[in-house]
């Protein structure tokens, strides 16, 4: 599905990613992790195409990003950024509306009503649809732009740090949503997060990153491992299991 070849990003002669290889199946939760600086928002900003790699490519479904045309590579992936700032006033339904651009070029058709429609069901926004963001708080809005994303309509869906601004109530209910979009809708989502027990508890597969290069990637079984994190994170891990899934205690 997504196939990362010798993927290296630098600045002069700073290296803050590779070279790294790998691939991430279709379908399912793909999680990033690791600690700051690893490399994790930039590795998933090239496979976005926010970033050009200094060297290396990335293929989705079988397309290289940087030399697909942005019309085609939009109606295939996705991505949500780290800090998202819109400065007109809008409401929710017409960020979301956003999202079919790639489809629509702004003439909304009723299809594409029936996908923003869906999409801010299915994050539940309906009552918050007709309101501005501005009156939102953090964590509403974070959702109305995950709704954005997943009206674009793509088979990947990549996300940066989209817990940052929520609770852990909100937390939990958004990676319950994304749980949901990859096995209700198909979707494909590779996701950034801190929460090594977030990761744990709802993706597929990890894949940790350590200063810049690719640690380790397997299923959350095998990366939820004591030796594993801490060769990841340089620091004492012990995981335990709670109902059946790995918890991650950091010990002093």
């Amino acid at each position: 599905m997504i196939a990362i070849e010798q993927v290296s990003k630098r600045y002069a002669e700073h290296v803050v990613l590779g070279p790294v290889s790998s691939e991430v199946p279709a379908g399912g939760i793909t999680a990033l992790v690791g600690p700051n600086g690893a490399g994790k928002s930039t590795l998933l900003s090239v496979i976005g195409r926010l970033l050009d790699p200094t060297a290396g490519t990335v293929r989705v479904l079988g397309h290289d990003v940087q030399t697909t045309k942005s019309a085609d590579l939009a109606r295939i992936v996705s991505i949500l950024r780290q800090e998202n700032r819109i400065e007109a006033r809008l409401t929710v339904r017409e960020l979301v509306a956003f999202g079919r651009f790639p489809w629509s070029a702004g003439r909304l058709t009723f299809g594409d009503q029936q996908h923003i429609d869906r999409a801010i069901r299915f994050l539940h926004l309906e009552d918050l649809a007709d309101r501005q963001l501005d009156a939102l708080s953090g964590g509403q809005r974070q959702r109305a732009f995950v709704a954005m994303v997943l009206a674009q309509d793509t088979e990947v869906v990549l996300l940066d740090e989209p817990l940052a601004s929520l609770d852990p109530k909100h937390a939990v209910a958004m990676m319950r949503e994304l749980r949901a979009a990859a096995d209700e809708l198909g979707r494909t989502v590779v996701i950034v997060l801190h929460d090594l027990n977030m990761a744990a508890a709802f993706a597929d597969r990890i894949l940790a990153l350590k200063d810049g290069r690719i640690c380790v990637a397997g299923t959350v079984d095998e990366v939820m491992q004591d030796a594993v994190l801490e060769r990841v994170f340089d620091t004492p891990v012990r995981v335990h299991r709670i109902d059946d899934r790995p918890f991650a205690v950091f010990t002093p």
